[in-house]
């Protein structure tokens, strides 16, 4: 009989490698932005990420999504999720790295902010799902402290470092995880239209218990242990610590209707809620709470973006991985120019999302003690967040089309990686959201314009096209307009990951970005370079080895 079925022409499995020393243009990152003391743990973080068991840990969570228990078999509730033990695992490895809310914790170096940052770039190689209970527990601290009271009782809990999925009540347990329920069915993004009520016990106000009842079309993370929700109180929508258990150790009337099916994000779980006389504690003032909630949002789209970039990288590597090890007409693909401008052009994307992302994390970091950092984070995360979750699902498309059919199966973890591409660009508001936030910035905080123009222009006196791209986007703020509103974004993102290249990049990568997104020689695919980049030094940049 013939043999039929000898394996060749196949790269090898991808596995073993220490993400964080492959990838020079985050711990250069990390470095210029003030967290070079993090890049030892970042260097763990790496090998574990590229370990094939913690690998296989996240695909076990993806192929086993969460299941939701409303009754026990006597017909009590539970409303209680259940999750394979790979997620469990996952979890408190990314909250004792420092995923969660490490930069909140008493004696946080300076930095901490951009260190967790480069976590979550790393952290997708093994899976994203785990991602966002993490982000929850890390971004609602900005908004406790507004009630300063929740923020004592709460925030040493969420700081631990240590994560305890038992179901029970907080008190004893070692660490805690928050989520967030704000949208309803008839609003969205609109949350000021929401009909969720909350009846005070007792006079009501600041700190005080209220009685919520109402529906929340989306809950993310729902076995976390608190959650902050908006309601509509006796003096306009508020927001509210919602605990899942009661000081006196009996759980919170709080019933999860049914899970989503989600497109991607599948390891972690999301549902619908209703309250129904439950429990919830004013956090801030009376009728502000959109003001007490965007503090929460601010950090969540800093993840949004940190996140993206992370898919960003790991598209990259698993294209130029396959091409490194696949012959095809005579030789390596990665040898093939075609082949090597696309993936250069993927390089390009992943490199300026990273130095974008760590860039606006350094702001995060500065903010409450420099009002230009302050400036700075108040316009760019919108900019930033728009941009690169917007280019993740074309990056994620085109990288599984450098594996041809092989990317098109599961096994490859492509498809898992394009499902998840869309995710950050929804959550926390859409693009045009992100757009009409950048207007309103612009309108309140006009030094935000000046102080990123002013950091943009440093770096453009060293590069013709950026100073032209620059004079276009001087244009484009004179006269802002809602309908024009993604071109200005899209023109500002552009020109800032630009400047951040030139600055900071090798020659070769700011040249290539600067000639394919500033200038009129590139085209609108991923390969579409202009002549004359240098797609070797780019490929280097992306993959050491690389042929």
């Amino acid at each position: 009989m013939a043999a039929t079925h000898g394996v060749r022409n196949q790269p090898p499995p991808r596995v073993g490698h220490d993400e964080l020393a492959e990838d020079a243009a985050l711990s250069e990152a990390v470095a210029r932005e003030g967290a070079g003391w993090a890049l030892p743990g970042l260097g763990a973080l790496g090998r574990l990420v590229g370990d094939p068991s913690w690998q296989e840990r996240g695909r076990l969570a993806n192929a086993h999504p969460p299941e939701l228990v409303t009754h026990d078999r006597y017909g009590h509730r539970r409303d209680e999720v259940r999750y394979h033990p790979a997620y469990h695992e996952l979890m408190a490895v990314a909250v004792a790295r420092g995923l969660a809310a490490s930069p909140w914790a008493p004696g946080a170096p300076a930095g901490a902010h951009v260190a967790r940052a480069a976590r979550y770039v790393l952290w997708p190689r093994v899976d994203s799902g785990t991602l966002c209970p993490s982000t929850m527990t890390y971004a609602v601290v900005p908004s406790l402290r507004a009630q300063p009271d929740l923020a004592r009782l709460w925030e040493p809990r969420a700081v631990t470092g240590v994560y305890d999925p038992a179901f029970a009540p907080v008190e004893g347990k070692a660490g805690a995880t928050f989520g967030m329920a704000m949208t309803e069915k008839q609003g969205g993004s609109d949350v000021r239209a929401n009909t969720t009520t909350a009846e005070p016990e007792g006079s009501g106000g600041p700190g005080a218990a209220h009685r919520l009842t109402g529906h929340k079309w989306f809950c993310s993370a729902p076995m976390s242990d608190a959650f902050l929700a908006l309601a509509q109180a006796p003096g306009g929508l508020s927001c509210f610590l919602v605990p899942r258990w009661l000081p006196d150790g009996t759980r919170n009337p709080l019933r999860l209707e049914r899970l989503k099916d989600k497109l991607g994000d599948r390891s972690n779980a999301s549902s619908e809620v209703e309250y129904d006389g439950t429990l919830g504690w004013m956090v801030g003032e009376e009728g502000r709470g959109v003001a007490v909630i965007l503090q929460m949002v601010a950090h969540t789209r800093l993840d949004c973006v940190s996140g993206a970039a992370g898919w960003l990288r790991q598209g990259t590597v698993e294209a130029a991985w396959h091409a490194a090890g696949r012959w095809a007409f005579g030789a390596p693909l990665a040898r093939q120019p075609l082949m090597r401008a696309v993936l250069a052009d993927l390089h390009l994307e992943s490199e300026a999302a990273t130095a974008l992302a760590l860039r606006l994390a350094r702001a995060f970091d500065l903010a409450e003690d420099d009002p230009r950092e302050a400036a700075y984070r108040r316009l760019v995360t919108p900019i930033a967040k728009y941009w690169v979750c917007k280019r993740a699902p074309a990056h994620a498309a085109e990288a599984l089309e450098c594996l041809g059919g092989a990317g098109y199966v599961e096994e490859s973890g492509l498809p898992r990686l394009y499902r998840q591409s869309p995710l950050n660009g929804i959550w926390e508001g859409s693009g045009n959201v992100q757009c009409l936030d950048v207007l309103r910035a612009m309108v309140r905080s006009p030094e935000s314009v000046e102080v990123v123009r002013a950091e943009i222009a440093e770096a453009a006196g060293a590069e013709p096209r950026l100073a032209a791209a620059l004079r276009r986007l001087d244009a484009e703020l004179a006269a802002p307009s809602e309908a024009g509103a993604r071109r200005l974004v899209e023109t500002a993102a552009l020109v800032l990951q630009a400047s951040l290249l030139v600055a900071h990049a090798p020659p070769a990568v700011a040249d290539a970005f600067c000639a394919s997104r500033l200038g009129d020689g590139g085209g609108l695919a991923f390969g579409a370079l202009p002549d004359g980049v240098d797609a070797g030094a780019l490929l280097a940049r992306a993959l050491p080895g690389l042929p």
